[in-house]
């Protein structure tokens, strides 16, 4: 058996660090390596044994989280999953922690029902393992991970049984999957692009509200327009739409008009919102006159779209590993067949620009 993955928790909560050393014992792959109320018994911690990933609360007494983050980040890197609650405040906080190096966004759990508190452990459990791959200077696990059985894209819309797409029209779509790595990944993609780029679709795994504050800040700083999209919003030159968090975020067609919607539904490939969602809704309804993009990220969520936007006739391209944060989602896309090229980060904008 390999080994397991130890995890340290800090959060101020005795009760969160109770639930969430409940919820990673239940996973084999993991170990709770120990708790900590604060930065300063976390510090303490780290210096007798250092942990494979840190989850870390970003609103605590004696010294918040981000500070700790730096000092991490700057002394002793260690990937960090960033467990939050989502306050307006803890939402612009966990952003900036993504800026500072940590790895992942989770939303705190809470106690409302069973549903939710499975979904949690789902959630955290995958993101602790994700950021145990994620690169950075430090010693990382070889041997790739198992994931327990999950949904497929069958559980929100039926697979692309024919050419469902309309004919060829002049409007293109440019769909975009990612995860881990992937809101600096998606910075430097969306920057790159002009104002009358073609129309953007885009899941990031992300936490409901955390989405919001992305687009948000992307929007200050990109030529084109991006937003966090909303049911019935159109897909247009110009604009990148990023699906909300908690939410699965379909493209559709009505004559000419593309528009997204948004929608409920269960976890696929173990998130919601699901790349592969994205991506076979754009087969079904774009084909041909789309581009397929799939980004940094653990896991498989997006490499069987890729591979159904391929087979429409779409454009697609993977992020090559050498600039990838985590080398899954693209990897598996690879392996199926479904990308066209690979291409580093820095290439992909100027690959998705060029005429069919």
């Amino acid at each position: 058996m390999s080994q397991k993955i130890r995890v340290l928790i800090v959060d101020d909560s005795a009760v969160v660090r109770q639930t969430l050393s409940q919820i990673v014992a239940s996973d084999p792959l993991l170990e709770v390596m120990g708790t900590a109320s604060d930065p300063y018994f976390a510090a303490k911690k780290i210096a007798d044994e250092t942990p494979d990933v840190i989850t870390l609360d970003v609103e605590m007494p004696r010294m918040d989280g981000l500070t700790f983050l730096k000092k991490i980040m700057a002394q002793h890197p260690i990937p960090v999953v960033i467990i939050s609650s989502l306050t307006d405040a803890a939402t612009e906080t966990g952003m900036k922690a993504l800026e500072y190096g940590a790895v992942e966004i989770i939303t705190k759990p809470q106690m409302n029902t069973k549903q939710f508190i499975e979904e949690s452990r789902i959630r955290i459990c995958d993101a602790i393992k994700a950021a145990a791959h994620a690169k950075l200077s430090r010693k990382r696990f070889a041997e790739p991970l198992t994931v327990e059985p999950k949904l497929s894209a069958d559980a929100v819309l039926p697979p692309v049984t024919s050419s469902q797409s309309m004919i060829k029209t002049t409007e293109i779509v440019i769909a975009v999957g990612a995860s881990t790595g992937g809101t600096e990944a998606l910075t430097v993609f969306l920057q790159a692009l002009p104002m009358d780029c073609p129309g953007i679709v885009i899941v990031q795994h992300m936490p409901e509200k955390f989405t919001r504050s992305f687009a948000n800040r992307l929007n200050e700083i990109c030529k084109i327009s991006v937003k966090e999209a909303e049911n019935g919003d159109s897909v247009i030159r110009g604009r990148a739409l990023i699906a909300p968090g908690n939410y699965h975020m379909l493209l559709k067609r009505s004559g000419a008009r593309y528009y997204v919607e948004v929608k409920e539904g269960p976890l696929v490939n173990r998130h919601r919102p699901s790349v592969d969602v994205l991506f076979r809704s754009t087969a079904r309804y774009a084909g041909a006159n789309a581009i397929g993009v799939i980004m940094t990220g653990m896991g498989d969520d997006g490499a069987r779209g890729l591979l159904e936007m391929h087979e429409a006739g779409a454009k697609t391209v993977a992020q090559d590993e050498k600039s990838c944060v985590v080398f899954g989602m693209p990897k598996e896309a690879i392996k199926l067949g479904a990308a066209d090229k690979v291409l580093p980060l820095d290439s992909i904008a100027p690959f998705v620009l060029k005429p069919f």
